[in-house]
């Protein structure tokens, strides 16, 4: 279980970092990288919710 949230600890961070490139990219004008900087940020949070909370 220990592993478990740490792994999680790790995806919150990287989301939070992707969600970081999202919104300075959509402040810059630059739709297509915040769209896949808030893409990364979802498949990375998905990823570490599936890893804490698996059967």
């Amino acid at each position: 279980m220990i592993e478990r949230i740490g792994m999680a600890a790790i995806a919150a961070v990287l989301a939070a970092l992707f969600g970081g490139v999202a919104l300075a990219a959509w402040a810059g004008g630059e739709p297509f990288l915040a769209v896949m900087g808030g893409v990364g940020c979802l498949m990375t949070a998905w990823v570490g919710g599936l890893t804490l909370f698996r059967g």
